[in-house]
């Protein structure tokens, strides 16, 4: 599962979880931010070179937006760790809430561009699960589902159901580097993206 969580109306704020504002959203309006964040929530601190690594950018590309993401409150340095030649940074929150009608009235943009940035993070880990499919254990590969429903519901009804999918996932494991270290024997990472889309043409 992702750590975003989007809507107008979305469940109650995590103790962990920073809801976004006009800056906030500014300094996420790029992928290369939101995956950032969600490596360092994913596998806990890291290096700017290990990051970059990951991403499939250069170390100073992984070096500059980890420093817009420590100015807007998002990541920060890891003094425990590193010497003067490696700073290793963290994530400050577990997860990320996008909330309010207001901001999109005022943000429009941003807001959008955010939007855009973890819908490509989203299609990015489908296809790479899709690629990786046929070589997985086969327990893992009876796992996969990806699967659209088509429903007739009232906005009200629509708000009512995705409060209920965030609660039947929020029984369940969160993936952390704390979680992992005590996780059960043949746990595994799985991501669970919910997509909720009102069709343009009826709304």
């Amino acid at each position: 599962m992702t750590d975003e969580r989007e809507g107008p109306d979305g469940p109650a704020v995590e103790a962990e979880s920073v809801v976004l504002d006009a800056k906030g959203l500014r300094a996420l309006a790029h992928p290369v931010r939101v995956r950032l964040v969600g490596l360092l929530r994913k596998h806990g601190p890291s290096t700017a070179t290990r990051l970059a690594e990951r991403l499939g950018v250069n170390s100073g590309t992984a070096s500059y937006h980890l420093r817009q993401l420590g100015a807007a409150g998002f990541v920060e340095e890891d003094t425990g760790r590193g010497n003067a030649r490696e700073r290793w940074w963290r994530s400050v929150h577990r997860t990320t809430e996008l909330r309010g009608r207001q901001l999109a009235v005022e943000e429009p943009e941003a807001v959008l561009a955010y939007l855009q940035s973890v819908a490509a993070l989203h299609t990015l880990q489908i296809q790479r699960t899709l690629g990786e499919l046929q070589t997985m254990a086969p327990a893992w590969q009876g796992t996969f589902d990806m699967s659209d429903v088509g429903l007739l519901l009232t906005p009200e009804e629509a708000v009512a159901l995705r409060q209920e999918l965030w609660d039947v996932v929020g029984r369940y494991r969160r993936d952390s580097p704390e979680a992992a270290a005590t996780a059960p024997e043949g746990a595994g990472r799985v991501e669970v993206i919910t997509h909720l889309l009102p069709d343009p043409e009826e709304s």
